[in-house]
């Protein structure tokens, strides 16, 4: 089996692009090259290359000043929720026919996973099995374009999901959410993956609304 090797600007991007999108680096601050290699520890052209995919990702600007932090904004958000609505129940739909025995059986430890995390108490974990289930419906589902359409849009997201999760009683309906999701996975019923599905994202839009944007 051949596994693809992660380059230094790959790490970068990916380190600078989860910090820029939970909020490390906040929308409207400034960064240098030099300030970047200092902090990580590395020379200036993989922060360069880094940089570039950032831009292309429109997650930053360059500007005379400097690297303009754009990230995304609760009204970007908004948007690729209303596409994730529409897509995601497609992907529940997918894995509902698809899911093997043993997928399902994983998609259920998980579940439990969540619940255990949300009796315990730990947001940061409980967020972190949020994401995992839905990335298990999409790597279930039966094809790679699921997958590879979806997961940038649920990252983008996440400083926005954790504020959400982080909200009184929030972490108990998403699992009720979910737990709704596999028994319509589990049944075998397509159209009840897919209505769950878009119930479950629509209600995140919801309370995505309703959040002040800081």
């Amino acid at each position: 089996m051949m596994h693809r090797t992660i380059s230094l600007a790959d790490q970068i991007f990916d380190r600078l692009e989860s910090d820029i999108l939970t909020g490390v680096y906040p929308r409207g601050s400034i960064l240098t090259e030099l300030s970047l290699s200092e902090d990580l520890g590395v020379s200036r052209t993989p922060i360069r290359e880094a940089v570039r995919r950032l831009e292309q990702e429109h997650l930053v600007e360059s500007t005379p000043k400097g690297i303009l932090v754009l990230s995304i904004t609760q009204k970007d958000a908004m948007i690729i929720y209303d596409i994730r609505i529409h897509a995601e129940g497609l992907a529940a739909k997918a894995c509902a026919e698809h899911i093997s025995a043993a997928q399902l059986s994983e998609l259920k430890d998980l579940l439990d996973l969540q619940e255990f995390y949300i009796k315990k108490g730990d947001p940061e974990k409980v967020k972190m099995t949020d994401s995992q289930f839905h990335q298990m419906i999409y790597q279930f589902s039966g094809s790679p374009v699921y997958i590879d359409t979806l997961m940038p849009l649920h990252n983008k997201t996440q400083k926005f999901r954790k504020a959400m999760v982080s909200a009184s009683g929030r972490a108990e309906i998403s699992f009720k959410e979910h737990s709704a999701i596999y028994e319509a996975i589990a049944s075998g019923d397509p159209d009840a993956a897919e209505k769950a599905m878009r119930y479950h994202v629509e209600k995140a839009k919801g309370r995505l609304a309703e959040l002040k944007e800081g």
